[in-house]
């Protein structure tokens, strides 16, 4: 297992004080990418071998909300590789070890020359340890298209949606749908991402509420999807 220890800061927090939605993504993918470079095969070694690790699938529940100013463990480890996937647990813990947020989350490894995925070199794979799986009940991580939706305004993409793979970082789609949310107290995401926005595109929000859930599509133009985020109670 990899940790680090953190603190929610202000800017990390929503309107509740409470760390938000697209801040819990972004404390857990900090922390993968924290754990491969501690291995020596981190963000510019794959950069070397023109590969990349892309986000395929979120699932994080929230047993409860971290609040600002808590101190708090963020834990990651690894549990299995498949050819071209990665499959990695997530924990935030608070002080007392207590386990407030889990998640899961598929990985897939990919060729930056060709754009497809590729299968992980055996002796890559090896320099993570595998421990078991967190024991949760896991969800497809295929998200169901909702049959409508209301549309918001389109959000063009700009040079801050943008990471180091010149594409829009995972964290920034969930921050798009939580905007978008009639409210901040669902305690169960799922995001899957479908294929890359980059610099210039224009994203297209389609929402679709229930009575204890609320999905966000977040689509070209053309109505493809480039992620969906489902949220629930």
């Amino acid at each position: 297992m990899f940790s680090f220890s953190t603190k929610v800061r202000y800017s990390e927090a929503d309107a509740s004080l409470r760390l938000s939605y697209p801040s819990i993504i972004n404390y857990f993918q900090d922390c993968s990418i924290f754990h491969s470079e501690d291995l020596g095969i981190g963000i510019r070694f794959l950069q070397e071998e023109h590969r990349v690790w892309l986000m395929n699938s979120w699932q994080i529940q929230i047993l409860r909300f971290p609040q600002f100013g808590e101190v708090l463990n963020v834990n990651t480890w690894p549990y299995d590789f498949k050819s071209m996937f990665g499959y990695r647990n997530f924990t935030m813990t608070d002080r007392d070890g207590t386990d407030i947020v889990v998640a899961n989350s598929v990985w897939v490894y990919a060729d930056t020359d060709t754009g497809r995925p590729t299968r992980l070199m055996p002796e890559y794979a090896a320099r993570y340890p595998l421990e078991p799986a967190y024991p949760m009940t896991y969800a497809p991580r295929k998200i169901e298209l909702p049959a409508d939706g209301i549309p918001a305004a389109p959000i063009p993409v700009t040079v801050s949606h943008i990471d180091s793979n010149n594409h829009v970082n995972n964290g920034q789609y969930v921050a798009m749908a939580s905007a978008l949310l009639p409210h901040a107290d669902y305690k169960n995401l799922r995001v899957e991402y479908k294929k890359s926005a980059r610099l210039g595109d224009t994203i297209y929000p389609l929402i679709s509420t229930g009575e204890a859930s609320c999905t966000v599509v977040l689509s070209a133009k053309d109505g493809a999807p480039f992620a969906i985020a489902e949220f629930r109670d």
